[in-house]
């Protein structure tokens, strides 16, 4: 998992993964694995996939080179409102990027260190 800043303020982590080396094979099983995953945790609500690649294409945006798939899937953790600004972080978003031969996961750092840990299992746990 590699942490980058993304426009000097975001801090998002990532993990890419070749297609033969996971359990699945396309975004959208991916986005069905983390959805059973949220499902079955204990605090975790599931929100929504979003389809965030035909979304754009019904825009005429613009989309990269080589993407084929882009999917959000949309959750929350949260178990308690402490104060005003969690809601500024939740819900929380996996983002799943398809491309040819590999996929790229990345979701921004969760504020509890335990969720955010969580994630990152998640992720990895694609791995076959």
């Amino acid at each position: 998992m590699k942490k980058t800043v993304f426009m000097d303020k975001y801090p998002i982590f990532s993990l890419e993964l070749t297609k033969n080396e996971i359990k699945v094979s396309n975004t959208k099983e991916i986005a069905e694995y983390f959805k059973e995953k949220i499902q079955n945790h204990p605090i975790a609500q599931f929100i929504s996939i979003f389809d965030h690649y035909s979304h754009t294409k019904s825009l005429n945006g613009a989309i990269m080179d080589g993407l084929i798939d882009a999917q959000n899937v949309i959750f929350c953790f949260g178990q308690a409102i402490p104060n005003t600004k969690m809601l500024a972080v939740r819900p929380r978003s996996i983002g799943i990027c398809e491309f040819e031969d590999r996929v790229i996961i990345e979701f921004l750092e969760a504020p509890k260190e335990e969720m955010h840990k969580l994630m990152e299992d998640w992720a990895r746990d694609l791995k076959k």
